[in-house]
């Protein structure tokens, strides 16, 4: 019999670049975030914080294509040469087609956040280019499991921003010099990618299986489950911004920050997991003990929020937002049910289990509609928090319901 310990080293083998990588681009993007919050202040931050939920929604392009061409090299290596050269060029396309779709509704996306200035929201379009295309690159590296190729792009992906973006912020502190920064920064990793795959490979075999419809179809897929999981756990910021009053709606977005903190922090358990569960015989194991990883992971972060308020007060953004002491245990439990959700929904995507999905965009609809009956952030996080247990509840009772139990090692 494998020990505990055993079971963990069998599941994150060969994965300590990529949670080190991880651990440093999250480490940045969180930094950014706080000093963002501490140099803006409420009012501005707010507009902002709605602008990076909207980025989060549009990555799930560049989620769908990694999650596609990991998955499709990692399960026919034979064809990588073929899996490459289609996912290249679906990803191009994508990255064209949701710049304009973008910049078409730059109206749209001006008058939702409120933002009175239709170039910045017109950023929006512009970042989403570089985001799509490291989304194909890193696909392809994850598949092919080149840890360290991979590890540099994620790094890329934070720490330019931290530094360009902190500058900009420094010198001229708006939402709109934050998105600058934001799109120089993510220009960065599409270079490095563009260099660890500048060796065309021969298209060797061809098979159907890996033709362009195919690839879109299950990019699609992917796509808009990931959709539904980033619609919903980003919704609340808009909905703040739209029913509370702009302070108050600031206050709900600096507690956010410690939500996507612990969102984010085991994120590489979610990347390292995904492969044993899209394996028959692992599906179970692999989900049990990385949930337990997820969640042991958020509990402790949220234990600490709540006997150290003030500490992690310094961490959403300091004295301004002193008024939310008191929530930041809420706000933490927030961030950890999230997390458990995310690894939900990537274990939906390992077995293609695509009705599954209709839960989380159902509970998108619940929480937009309770939501938008708050007056204050206190209601609203109650109600965000109850509407995703019970999707947690709804998903890991079909997930452990579907995913076979691993079969008994042959004496």
């Amino acid at each position: 019999m494998t020990s505990r310990p055993g079971r963990v080293a069998s599941l994150l083998g060969g994965g300590g670049s990529i949670a080190v990588a991880m651990g440093v681009m999250n480490v940045a993007t969180y930094g950014f975030t706080m000093i963002a919050a501490r140099l803006l202040g409420p009012r501005d931050y707010g507009a902002f914080a709605g602008l990076m939920a909207t980025l989060l929604v549009v990555t799930v392009i560049q989620l769908g294509l990694q999650a596609t061409a990991a998955r499709r090299i990692s399960a026919d290596p034979d064809h990588v040469g073929q899996i490459e050269h289609t996912i290249l060029g679906v990803t191009y396309r994508a990255a064209l087609a949701l710049f304009v779709l973008l910049l078409v509704l730059t109206p749209v996306i001006d008058a939702l956040l409120r933002l009175d200035s239709m170039p910045t929201a017109a950023l929006v379009a512009v970042i989403s280019v570089p985001l799509t295309v490291m989304g194909g690159q890193a696909g392809i590296l994850q598949g092919e499991r080149r840890w360290w190729q991979l590890s540099v792009l994620y790094v890329l992906s934070g720490v330019p921003r931290l530094i360009i973006g902190t500058a900009l912020i420094w010198w001229r502190p708006s939402e709109s010099a934050a998105l600058v920064g934001i799109a120089l920064g993510a220009v960065t990793p599409v270079i490095a990618g563009w260099w660890f795959l500048r060796r065309e490979r021969a298209p060797g075999s061809v098979s159907e299986r890996h033709g362009f419809r195919s690839v879109m179809l299950e990019t699609f897929h992917n796509s808009q489950a990931l959709l539904a999981f980033f619609a919903l756990s980003n919704a609340d910021v808009i909905v703040a911004r739209n029913v509370l009053p702009e302070h108050e709606a600031g206050l709900y977005a600096g507690g956010i920050i410690l939500t996507k903190a612990v969102l984010f922090l085991p994120q590489f358990v979610v990347v390292v997991a995904f492969p044993s569960m899209s394996t028959i015989a692992e599906q179970r194991r692999a989900l049990t003990l990385s949930l337990s990883l997820v969640t042991g992971i958020g509990l402790v972060v949220t234990l600490g929020a709540a006997v150290l308020p003030r500490l992690a007060l310094v961490f959403v953004g300091g004295r301004q937002y002193a008024d939310i002491t008191d929530d930041l245990a809420g706000f933490a439990v927030l961030g950890t049910v999230l997390a458990a959700l995310q690894l939900l929904v990537y274990s939906v995507l390992a077995r293609q289990a695509h009705r599954s999905v209709l839960l989380v965009w159902a509970a998108l609809v619940v929480l937009v509609v309770v939501g938008s009956l708050s007056t204050t952030f206190g209601q609203l996080l109650l109600a965000v928090v109850l509407v995703d247990a019970a999707l947690f509840a709804a998903l890991l009772a079909l997930g452990l319901r579907r995913a076979r139990p691993a079969e008994p090692a042959a004496a």
